[in-house]
């Protein structure tokens, strides 16, 4: 004797919508700025960058509404690096750090050449995995570490005991 059985998942999680993008937005506008301007190091570039995130964002329709924060992230990295098309080894143009920008806390990540800044954003700031960098970057994972390693040394964290995401001792 064969008998059916029919499974019913009750708690589906909701879809993000519209609403949910925008309180995101909304809610993270300086935050999200700041880290589209960290990985652009250039205004206008982050504005273009912001805005593309969000239109992006608004036409996503199959995200639970939990992960809106986190899509608009990866949108702004995404963004970003078909923006500015960050690669090992290249001869970056440095973005222009304005005199009341010299001093301030973002002038050092400024200063990094635009993989460097890359790496040291999503590693770093945002904790991705070497591979996941390496994965959306589009290199080596050995390009990461020297980049990220490079990054710290630049920005200031010659810390012998400090250890990223526990592969990579900095030595001073």
């Amino acid at each position: 004797m064969l008998v059916t059985v029919q499974l019913v998942e009750e708690n589906i999680a909701p879809c993000a919508n519209l609403t949910d993008f925008c309180k995101t937005f909304i809610h993270e506008m300086s935050n999200l700025y700041l880290f589209s301007f960290l990985l652009t190091g250039n205004h206008d570039k982050a504005e273009r960058c912001f805005i593309s995130a969000l239109h992006e964002c608004v036409e996503e329709t199959d995200v639970v509404s939990g992960w809106a924060a986190s899509l608009t992230r990866l949108a702004i990295i995404k963004h970003a690096i078909q923006m500015i098309r960050p690669v090992p080894d290249s001869e970056d143009n440095f973005p222009p750090i304005t005199a009341s920008e010299q001093n301030g806390p973002l002038a050092q990540i400024r200063a990094l050449g635009a993989f460097e800044r890359f790496v040291f954003v999503m590693s770093i700031l945002e904790g991705w995995s070497e591979q996941d960098c390496a994965l959306r970057l589009r290199c080596s994972r050995r390009d990461v570490t020297i980049a990220r390693l490079l990054a710290l040394k630049s920005v200031g964290n010659t810390d012998a005991d400090y250890t990223a995401h526990g592969e990579a001792t900095i030595a001073a």
